[in-house]
């Protein structure tokens, strides 16, 4: 996506459509990577923090979730900047300003420096997604928009797939805080990639030609359309749409439920099944397996249904409400099973299940937000942090208290069978500005 001002920008007849938007979705799948792989690293890393700096698990809890309560709050304000100053700026600031958090981590002397390192990398990528899928909102046709959200779920997962398969390995031998500086480098090098190659529209891009043009904006019209405004939040019509609360609602189920594989669950396998710290990490990336399969999968398939149907709410509300109930009953059935092998390999499927669902809760937020898609994905995904940052304390007081691991399996399974139970209410037709 080079800027070069000779670059075919006439209709020409039987021009093909030039591929920039394929190189802005990489980066944005990229950039998830990234920050998934400093974020998710502390789930490995956590016993040997805690042990090195003599942490209790109540005090791990908080380590846990300290990155999800400035993570949650953020979003809205995020998503406002960078409708306000665009994606390009303001992703290129988020991802300089998470990668100097994560070299904060790697210095922290005590326990309070670690909760602002965690804090400050959570504020910064807050804005990540919001941004991201306002850019995918700009840049995407619609019939392709859900894969696309797929593609950043993708991301996500091949970076807690590395996180969770390095980091115990590069723990032992480098030790957890030279990890952590290790694991700063990626994101410096992106921002400067990314502010030299991104442009906010296809319109700002020269070798961008026109039929790549009118592909992006086939299909615009409602659901999806993805008007630019600097407008006035619809804030009273997000408030009373029963579309937008449901819809937050099961993001944090599937929030909550995620979470605990991203930050308890090698912990659970050390104590409940008696793992070491790199196997546990292993185990913990066959779950993300299953879920980078799902969130890929999930793309298509909801894509694949509205081609088919022409039916919004099947594709979206259908989808989410069938894959989590599968995996609400999956992981109630791996608390029957003795076996690890047998039991991981359940959560494993579940975890497919519940990524299949998280691509059509994105893309329903484009489907809704019409030129406020930063706003209401912002307040989707805060809600949803917001259990995602409670659940590692709520994990954490579980265990203190009643030293049962395999409790927490009944909690999540009942948590994802909610969030199914709230895509039936879930409209993706109904738009907040209309």
């Amino acid at each position: 996506m080079s800027h070069n001002p000779t670059a075919l920008r006439e209709h020409e007849p039987g021009a093909k459509p030039t591929k920039a938007r394929y190189e802005v979705l990489g980066l944005l799948a990229l950039a998830a990577t990234i920050a998934y792989l400093a974020r998710n690293s502390l789930s490995v890393a956590e016993s040997t923090i805690r042990d090195d700096m003599e942490l209790n698990l109540r005090q791990s809890g908080w380590l846990m979730g300290a990155f999800f309560w400035s993570y949650a709050f953020l979003q809205v304000p995020s998503g406002w900047l960078a409708q306000r100053y665009g994606t390009r700026r303001m992703l290129t600031l988020f991802a300089i300003t998470w990668s100097t958090a994560a070299l904060g981590v790697g210095f922290a002397p005590w326990f309070w420096v670690l909760i602002a390192a965690f804090l400050i990398m959570g504020a910064a990528q807050a804005g990540l997604f919001p941004s991201a899928c306002y850019s995918i909102s700009h840049w995407i046709p619609q019939a392709s928009r859900s894969s696309a959200c797929g593609m950043l779920s993708v991301g996500m997962q091949v970076g807690a797939i590395m996180a969770a398969v390095v980091t115990g390995p590069l723990i032992a031998d480098i030790g957890w805080r030279r990890a952590y500086m290790f694991y700063a480098i990626p994101g410096f090098l992106w921002a400067l990639v990314f502010m030299s190659r991104f442009r906010d529209q296809p319109a700002d891009d020269a070798t961008v030609n026109d039929v790549e043009r009118e592909l992006v904006q086939s299909g615009a019209g409602p659901p999806g359309a993805a008007a630019s405004t600097n407008g006035p939040t619809p804030w009273m019509s997000i408030a009373r749409s029963r579309t937008v609360w449901f819809l937050c609602t099961q993001q944090m189920c599937r929030a909550a439920g995620y979470i605990f594989f991203a930050t308890w669950f090698p912990t659970f396998l050390q104590k409940a099944r008696n793992m070491t710290v790199s196997d546990s990490g292993y185990l913990q990336a066959l779950v993300f397996a299953g879920t980078l399969a799902g969130s890929f999968g999930g793309g298509l398939l909801t894509d694949w249904i509205l081609r088919k149907s022409g039916n919004v709410k099947l594709s979206r509300s259908g989808v989410g409400a069938g894959c989590l109930l599968a995996c609400g009953l999956l992981i109630l059935s791996a608390w029957f099973v003795k076996d690890v092998t047998a039991a991981v390999a359940l959560l494993a499927v579940g975890a497919f299940f519940a990524a299949l669902a998280g691509p059509s809760s994105y893309v329903t937020t484009i489907d809704i937000g019409g030129g406020h898609v930063p706003q209401v994905f912002g307040l989707m995904n805060m809600m949803g942090n917001l259990a995602a940052a409670a659940c590692p304390i709520v994990v954490g007081e579980l265990f203190q208290r009643t030293d049962n691991w395999n409790l927490v399996l009944l909690m999540f399974a009942a948590l994802y069978l909610t969030g199914a139970i709230c895509w039936l209410f879930v409209d993706p037709r109904q738009r907040i500005d209309v």
